[in-house]
């Protein structure tokens, strides 16, 4: 009695360390099966303007999976990713099989409840960066953990990669203001040059 008493406290622990432990396992991105057709307006070689140029992406479920296959899909959540060529040299950009520490994909185009079908118009961010990009989806299960993805790309993230080019912070205003107070100085500098020669005389 003693022993079957034992046996239901140890599966109890189990099912609880279970429980606990797994939503915080990380998914591993090569484990992660590609059931999503991802499509953006972009096209190889595009060069986008950070908080000015627009494209639209679309995502729908591969429509040759079986019946239920998105059952445990909840969310949908597009990102803006690094191509290879903006990661070289760069570790806070670097790609981890483990997508707790992937930082490919650090930019986020739209998220928002799972439907088989999807589209978002997306305005380029202020604040992206000058790089390569491609569009990555990911489906999310109630724990918020990945189980599918789709990307714009091929599996190498050769194709259909555009770039974005980013705001310096130097924009026309800035420009025009050094310009002005540039030419107001010189007015100045003259004028207090001719006061002083007229001093003299």
């Amino acid at each position: 009695m003693a022993g079957l008493r034992l046996s239901k406290i140890t599966i109890a622990l189990l099912l609880l360390i279970v429980c606990h432990v797994g939503p915080s396992m990380a998914a591993l991105f090569n484990q992660l099966p590609k059931t999503l057709i991802v499509t953006a307006t972009t096209k190889s070689g595009d060069v986008l303007h950070a908080g000015e140029d627009k494209f639209t992406v679309t995502w729908a479920l591969n429509t040759s999976l079986p019946s239920g296959a998105d059952a445990n899909y909840k969310t949908v959540k597009v990102l803006l990713c690094y191509a290879p060529i903006s990661q070289h040299d760069r570790k806070w950009r670097k790609s981890n099989n483990d997508l707790k520490k992937d930082k490919t994909c650090q930019f986020t185009v739209v998220k928002q409840d799972y439907s088989a079908t999807g589209k978002h118009e997306y305005t380029v961010a202020r604040d992206i960066p000058t790089a390569s990009y491609f569009v990555r989806a990911y489906a999310l299960d109630a724990s918020g953990t990945q189980v599918a993805f789709g990307q714009t790309t091929d599996a190498n993230k050769k194709t259909n990669i555009f770039d974005v080019v980013g705001i310096t912070g130097r924009t026309t205003g800035v420009f025009v203001s050094a310009i002005v107070f540039s030419a107001l100085s010189g007015v100045a500098l003259a004028f207090f040059y001719v006061v002083e020669n007229k001093k003299k005389k």
